[in-house]
C-alpha cells in the first residue's frame, strides 16, 4: 500500500531535504520518526529537494507499506518530530503513484525585505535597498516564460540529462508599503540552485547591477559564460506542488500571513 505525506518545514537547521553526509537532513528526520514508530528502518521518497536552509510550505513523499496501520500516525509522527517539521495529512493512494515522478507543476517563492527586522531574519531574506527597479525586474520575469534551455540559471549543469524546463508563471509582487518582494515562479521541473540564480539576477537588474538586455542574453544563449551568485537561501520556499490527480492547499497559515493574504500583494505587470 503506499500513501502521500503532506508536509511543510523550515529548513532553517537542516542541510536540505534530501540526506546528506555533511549534516542532518528532513529526510533523515523524517526516517528516523517513522523508523521508531514502525520500529523497523523505513525509507521514503520526497516529491524533489531543497538547498540547506531552504524551507518548503508544502512538501509530499510516499511510503510503501505491507498493511494499514491500526493507530493515529498523524498524532504520533507530531509528537516525536521537531517543532519546525510538520505532517499535514496523510493520504491513502489507489495504485502505485511517485511523489517525485508523478508532479505535473512545481511552485517556489522568495521572500525580500528592505530592512533589519529580527523577526524575518530566518524566514525572508534582507536586501537593504531603498529603491528597486520594480518594472525591470518584472520585465525580466517575463521572459523567462519565452525560453525552455536554463543551463545558464543551473549551478552544475553537467549533472542533468537535459536542462530545459517549462516555465509556466513568473512574478515579482510588493506589499503596499514596498518594503517587502516576493518572486512566484512554477515550472514542470526546476534545476538545481535554479530558483535562487534567477533570483539573485534579478535582484542585480532590480538594483541597476544588470540590464535586462544582458539577462536575456543568458536565455538567448544559454553557454554564455557568466558569474553566478545565488539569492540567500533563507527567502525561498518550495509553495506548491501538483499531481493530476492531487492539487492539496497549502496548510501553513503562517506562509500565507508572509504571502501578504491579508495585507495585499499587488503584481507589476
Amino acid at each position: 500500500m503506499r500513501y502521500f505525506f503532506h508536509i511543510g518545514y523550515l529548513g532553517t537547521h537542516y542541510h536540505g531535504w534530501q540526506k546528506h553526509p555533511d549534516g542532518m537532513s528532513v529526510q533523515q528526520v523524517l526516517e528516523d520518526c517513522l523508523s521508531q514508530v514502525f520500529k523497523k528502518p523505513t525509507y521514503i521518497t520526497g516529491c524533489g529537494r531543497t538547498d540547506a536552509q531552504v524551507h518548503a510550505s508544502q512538501f509530499f513523499f510516499h511510503l510503501d507499506v505491507e498493511a494499514a496501520w491500526d493507530f493515529d500516525l498523524l498524532f504520533r509522527m507530531n509528537n516525536i518530530l521537531p517543532d519546525d517539521i510538520s505532517v499535514f495529512d496523510i493520504l491513502p493512494m489507489e495504485g502505485l503513484p511517485h511523489a517525485r515522478f508523478d508532479a505535473i507543476e512545481r511552485s517556489y517563492d522568495y521572500f525580500i525585505h528592505t530592512y533589519k527586522d529580527p523577526f524575518l531574519s530566518n524566514f525572508s531574506s534582507m536586501y537593504l535597498v531603498a529603491n528597486w527597479d520594480i518594472a525591470s525586474m518584472q520585465r525580466a520575469a517575463g521572459l523567462l516564460l519565452n525560453y525552455t534551455d536554463y543551463h545558464a540559471f543551473c549551478k552544475m549543469p553537467g549533472r542533468n540529462e537535459h536542462t530545459i524546463c517549462n516555465i509556466s508563471e513568473a512574478k515579482i509582487y510588493t506589499d503596499s508599503t514596498g518594503d517587502k518582494l516576493r518572486f512566484r515562479i512554477s515550472a514542470n521541473r526546476f534545476l538545481g540552485r535554479m530558483v535562487r540564480i534567477i533570483t539573485g539576477k534579478l535582484i542585480e537588474i532590480g538594483t541597476g547591477k544588470l540590464s535586462v538586455d544582458e539577462f536575456e542574453a543568458h536565455l538567448i544563449n544559454p553557454q554564455l559564460p557568466q558569474l553566478i551568485k545565488p539569492a540567500y537561501p533563507q527567502g525561498l520556499y518550495l509553495s506548491k506542488i501538483k499531481y493530476p490527480y492531487l492539487d492539496a492547499p497549502t496548510r501553513s497559515d503562517f506562509t500565507q500571513m508572509l504571502s501578504g493574504c491579508a495585507n495585499g500583494w499587488v503584481s507589476n505587470s
